[in-house]
C-alpha cells in the first residue's frame, strides 16, 4: 500500500513538472527543426539523391543475366541415322552474358558527377527550409511574448480601474460627486475588464500558433520569457551591403543557384556526349542439350545430358560494337541547344536569387532603423503619458478635472504603452533577421 502511494504521488509530481514545463526559443526552434514534416521530406529528397548516385555508379559496372529455354518438337527430320523420320525432339538452351558499355560520350561519367552534385544540392534545399522554419518560430515565440507584456498592461489597467470604481463609490457616498460619474467610471472598469478578456485570448491564439508550428499539443503549453534588454539606437550593422556581402557566403539559397550553374554545365557535357561513338562489349557462354525421344538408334540411350551440357554443345563467344552516329533527325544537336539555354536560365535564376536577398537584406534593414526610431519615439511618448497621467490622476482626486478628460488621459497611457511594446518587439524581430541573414543569429 505505501509502494503504490509513492508511486502515485512520484506521477503526480512528474506529470505536474510537465505541465509547468515553459519552453525556451532555443528548444522550440531545436524541436520544430527535428519534427517538421516538410524538414523530414527534405531529409528524404536527400536520401533519394544520394540513391541516384549509387544507381549512376552502377553504370559502369557490366550487366550479368542468364537465360535458358526449353521446346518439344515432332514432325519429319533426320534421326540419327540422317534418315528423314517422324521424330519427336526436345531441345534445351543455357546461356550467361555480360554486356557493358566502355565508352559512350563520358555520359556515365557526367551523370555520375551530376549526381552527386544532387546530394549537394538537396542538402542546402534541406538547410534553407530549417532556416525558414526557424524565423517562423522565432516570429511565433516574439508573438506569445508581446501578447503576454500586452495582458500584463491590460491587467495592470484593469486593477487601477477597480480601484478608481472604490474611490469613486466613495465620493458617491458622501455625495461629493453625481452618481453619473460613479456609473461612468464602473463603465471604464468593465471596458478594461474586457480588454483583459481580449488579450488574454490574443495570448491563447499566439500560444495555439506556436504550439501548432512545433507540433506539440497546446494543452498547457507555454515559453521563457526572453531577456530582450533595452533597444540600442545604434544598429548592429553599419549598412546593409555589410549584411548582404557575408549574407552571398551563408545563405544556402545562394550556394544551391550557384550549384545550378554547374549542373547545367553537366547536363551541356552530357547531350554533346550524344555526337561521339559508342563502344560496348558483350562477353557470353553457353550450351544447349538435343534429344530425340524416339527413333533411337539400336544400343543408343538418353543418358549422356551431362556429356553434351558440360562439354559437346558448351559455346564461348565474345563481342564488340561500336555505334557511330551519323545523323538522327538534328536531335543531338537540338538538346545540345536547349542545354545551353538552360544555362543562361541558370545563370539568370543565380542574379534573381542575389537579388531577392539583397532587397530583403535592404528592407529589413530600413525597417529595422525604423523600429530602432519608432522605439525611441515610444519611450518618449510614454514618458510624458505617465507624467501627464499622473498629474490628471491628483487633479482628478482633488475634484479639479472631470472624469471624462481623466479618462481620455488614461487611454492616451495605455496607448503608449502598447506602442512601447509593439515597437520593442518588432525591433527585436527586425534584429534577428538581420543576424540570420548575417549567419550569426542567437537562439539564447
Amino acid at each position: 500500500m505505501k509502494t503504490k502511494f509513492l508511486l502515485i504521488v512520484t506521477l503526480l509530481f512528474v506529470t505536474l513538472g510537465f505541465s509547468q514545463k515553459k519552453w525556451t526559443l532555443k528548444e522550440c526552434v531545436d524541436h520544430a527543426i527535428e519534427n517538421n514534416i516538410s524538414i523530414k521530406q527534405n531529409i528524404l529528397n536527400v536520401s533519394l539523391a544520394e540513391r541516384d548516385v549509387a544507381i549512376s555508379k552502377g553504370n559502369f559496372l557490366p550487366s550479368l543475366g542468364a537465360t535458358s529455354g526449353a521446346g518439344v518438337n515432332s514432325g519429319l527430320s533426320p534421326d540419327r541415322s540422317g534418315v528423314l523420320r517422324n521424330t519427336t525432339n526436345f531441345n534445351g538452351r543455357f546461356s550467361l552474358s555480360a554486356n557493358g558499355t566502355i565508352f559512350n560520350g563520358f555520359r556515365n561519367l557526367n551523370s555520375y558527377k551530376q549526381a552527386q552534385l544532387g546530394i549537394e544540392s538537396s542538402k542546402l534545399d534541406l538547410e534553407k527550409v530549417q532556416n525558414d522554419i526557424s524565423l517562423f518560430v522565432v516570429n511565433g515565440y516574439l508573438n506569445v511574448l508581446f501578447a503576454k507584456e500586452n495582458l500584463t498592461v491590460a491587467q495592470i489597467q484593469a486593477a487601477i480601474s477597480k480601484k478608481q470604481v472604490e474611490a469613486a463609490k466613495q465620493r458617491y457616498d458622501a455625495g461629493i460627486t453625481p452618481k453619473g460619474d460613479l456609473l461612468n467610471t464602473q463603465s471604464t472598469a468593465a471596458n478594461d475588464q474586457q480588454s483583459v478578456i481580449a488579450n488574454e485570448n490574443t495570448l491563447t491564439i499566439a500560444l495555439l500558433n506556436l504550439a501548432q508550428l512545433l507540433q506539440v499539443p497546446s494543452d498547457n503549453f507555454d515559453v521563457e520569457s526572453l531577456e530582450i534588454g533595452t533597444p540600442s539606437a545604434v544598429l548592429l550593422y553599419e549598412t546593409s551591403e555589410v549584411v548582404y556581402e557575408k549574407a552571398l557566403t551563408t545563405q544556402p539559397q545562394i550556394k544551391r543557384a550557384e550549384l545550378g550553374i554547374i549542373n547545367s554545365d553537366f547536363n551541356i557535357e552530357i547531350a554533346k556526349g550524344a555526337f561521339l561513338p559508342t563502344l560496348t562489349y558483350n562477353v557470353n557462354s553457353g550450351t544447349s542439350y538435343f534429344n530425340q525421344l524416339n527413333n533411337l538408334l539400336p544400343g543408343q540411350t538418353n543418358d549422356y545430358f551431362f556429356r553434351q551440357v558440360l562439354k559437346d554443345r558448351v559455346t564461348y563467344g565474345a563481342s564488340v560494337s561500336l555505334n557511330i552516329p551519323i545523323f538522327n533527325r538534328f536531335q543531338t544537336r537540338n538538346n545540345v541547344a536547349k542545354s545551353y539555354i538552360n544555362r543562361e536560365q541558370s545563370l539568370l535564376n543565380l542574379d534573381n536569387e542575389k537579388l531577392q536577398l539583397q532587397q530583403t537584406i535592404e528592407q529589413a534593414f530600413v525597417d529595422s532603423k525604423a523600429a530602432t526610431k519608432t522605439y525611441e519615439a515610444a519611450k518618449i511618448s510614454l514618458e510624458a503619458q505617465r507624467e501627464a497621467f499622473k498629474n490628471a490622476q491628483e487633479s482628478y482626486n482633488l475634484g479639479a478635472t472631470t472624469l471624462f478628460d481623466f479618462d481620455l488621459v488614461r487611454n492616451r497611457l495605455v496607448s503608449a504603452e502598447s506602442a512601447l511594446i509593439r515597437a520593442k518587439y518588432d525591433y527585436v524581430f527586425k534584429t534577428k533577421v538581420l543576424q540570420f541573414y548575417y549567419g550569426e543569429l542567437n537562439l539564447d
